[in-house]
């Protein structure tokens, strides 16, 4: 009887111990840093519970792909020249890192935000794409208070679903008709219904003025939205939708939309 030979199942990385003052954190491949999630660790610092994180070398630096708040914690708990064992990779380019921090992270929760700027610099087609729409219009992804933010990144790419023209229009209606405040997720998700169905019918410069001018503004868009999905049961977003019709055909001026209902 032939003995079938042995093969090894390798990683590309290697264990590696690697001194914590040589390691760096790429921000446009990782999240953002969270104090209260160092706190914890730092709290109840367990070496044997930390296991090991996940480097690349590059350009004189490990460069941290997994596990920079475990890297932090050691810092902030007194650690300075020692050495840690990290699974270390050589070779890797920025982009490269940032789409193992993804597919790292694949298995694990990781905000929405980071893992789309992850995307984003890992050079991912989707991802770039909407970053060119958010950046030409003077808006970001951000969970920060600043003007033009918007923080709801899976309706955003729910929206581009639809057509990248039809996230184009639906973000410059939204941020001219209702300014930072319209950018909340059931507002996106409408007014993308309202841009994909009705497309040539509607005329851009036309909506924004009849939306900006109804009473209560997009609080008073989200109310009518609230009480048409009281009365049909439908979703939040095509409600928006629903409303934002009636909302247009009851100013004066310009063409009436056809009933979003009677188009279902």
């Amino acid at each position: 009887m032939t003995t079938k030979p042995t093969t090894k199942v390798e990683r590309a990385a290697r264990l590696k111990w690697v001194p914590l003052d040589q390691m760096k954190v790429n921000p446009l491949a990782q999240r953002e840093i969270s104090q209260p999630r160092i706190d914890h660790l730092v709290a109840s610092l367990d070496l044997e519970q930390l296991g090991a994180p996940t480097v690349s070398w590059r350009d004189g630096h490990f460069w941290v792909i997994d596990g920079q708040h475990r890297v932090e914690a050691l810092r902030q708990f007194g650690f300075t020249n020692e050495t840690i064992q990290c699974w270390t990779y050589e070779g890797l380019t920025s982009e490269d890192e940032a789409e193992r921090f993804l597919k790292l992270n694949d298995t694990f929760t990781v905000a929405a935000i980071p893992k789309y700027k992850a995307a984003v610099h890992s050079g991912r087609e989707v991802e770039n794409d909407i970053d060119r729409i958010i950046r030409s219009l003077g808006l970001c992804i951000t969970n920060d208070k600043i003007p033009g933010a918007i923080g709801a990144i899976g309706t955003v790419r729910r929206v581009y679903g639809r057509g990248p023209d039809v996230l184009v229009r639906s973000l410059r209606i939204i941020r001219d008709a209702y300014g930072d405040g319209g950018f909340d997720a059931p507002v996106m998700d409408g007014i993308g219904h309202l841009c994909a169905r009705y497309n040539g019918e509607l005329d851009e410069k036309v909506t924004i003025e009849k939306l900006a001018k109804a009473h209560g503004g997009v609080n008073g868009l989200l109310n009518k939205a609230e009480r048409l999905r009281f009365a049909t049961g439908s979703q939040k977003g095509l409600c928006v939708a629903a409303a934002a019709v009636e909302t247009i055909n009851a100013q004066r001026g310009g063409k009436r939309l056809p009933s979003w209902w009677k188009e279902s």
